[in-house]
């Protein structure tokens, strides 16, 4: 009786890992293990423990990407811009090149130009901006005048008078996947871990080594059948395996209505600089059209460095 108990144990402990072993090569052969696609690397991570829903969750929840311009404001920092205009065929139009030195002063941020270099029709005869990126830019990340009191805080953020169109335009370029209040048509649909949106979507996490540090890789691409559908195109993020902390992230948006319309790719790489989680490259390029208006086609990159 106990020969055969044994037996009998035995033989589902066998079946038992076969049916594993076979998930487990289904996974690897690109199947889905809760609704998300692994790597390998992952699969094996995941048979040590890994808590792939609790990733998830930390990904949806995530506040530190964006949390990170917003540490912009509170540090002194040294900024490189390349801002370049360009025709349908790639052909310059107008370039701006400078540098400048954000200072931080009884608790004041102001902003000074070391050099400068224009050339086009980059300005109006004013000194305004002609172009629309140019302006996109300058509120993102030049400071004008002395402005006080900020701080890093992305909890409870409250949208008033200018600040709210600033403020959309931060969250939707730094904090993609966020729901936007504000911005019709665009707003729900880039809140892709929710309801509808989810499902319009394939996930994929895998692991590499980014610039020395092992990361995963999470990655949200739409399904085929809605990718005229959505805002985001892609979404792809490296995450320091060891603290979760964000290397680095690249994504694509793109919208179309018959007012306007607009396709951008950006690639942004982050840092840790004392205790601050901080970008120090970002790169943009992209294509506007509003009804009436010319298309414009521009691209930039911004280098922070000399943190302090």
């Amino acid at each position: 009786m106990v020969k055969r108990y044994c037996f009998r144990s035995l033989l589902w402990g066998g079946m038992l890992l076969i049916i594993q072993t076979v998930a487990w090569a289904q996974v690897n052969q690109g199947k889905t293990y809760q609704g998300l696609y692994l790597d390998a690397l992952t699969v094996r991570d995941v048979q040590s423990g890994f808590d792939v829903q609790a990733f998830i969750e930390r990904v949806r929840r995530d506040t530190t990407f964006y949390k990170a311009f917003k540490t912009l404001r509170i540090l002194n920092y040294r900024m490189y811009n390349d801002i370049e205009i360009v025709t349908k065929e790639q052909e310059t139009k107008a370039t701006y090149n400078s540098s400048c030195r954000q200072e931080i002063k009884n608790h004041c941020r102001s902003m000074v130009v070391e050099q400068e270099k224009v050339s086009g029709d980059f300005f109006k005869k004013d000194r305004q901006y002609r172009y629309r990126t140019a302006g996109l830019y300058d509120h993102l990340f030049f400071t004008h005048g002395s402005i006080c009191n900020e701080n890093n805080i992305v909890a409870q953020t409250r949208f008033t008078g200018t600040t709210k169109y600033e403020e959309q335009l931060r969250i939707l370029i730094f904090n993609p996947g966020r729901r936007i209040t504000g911005i019709p048509g665009i707003g729900e649909n880039v809140a892709i871990f929710e309801a509808p949106y989810f499902s319009k979507y394939n996930f994929y996490l895998s692991r590499t080594v980014y610039n020395g540090d092992s990361c995963y890789v999470f990655t949200a691409h739409p399904k085929p059948q809605h990718k005229n559908q959505v805002v985001i195109n892609e979404l792809k993020t490296w995450f320091r395996v060891n603290d979760f902390t964000i290397m680095a992230r690249d994504y694509s948006l793109s919208f179309r209505t018959w007012i306007y319309d607009f396709d951008v790719e950006m690639k942004v790489k982050l840092k840790k600089t004392a205790q601050y989680l901080v970008p120090y490259e970002v790169a943009y390029k992209g294509s506007w059209h509003v009804f009436t208006k010319p298309r414009e086609i521009a691209r930039f990159t911004a280098i922070f460095t000399d943190f302090h």
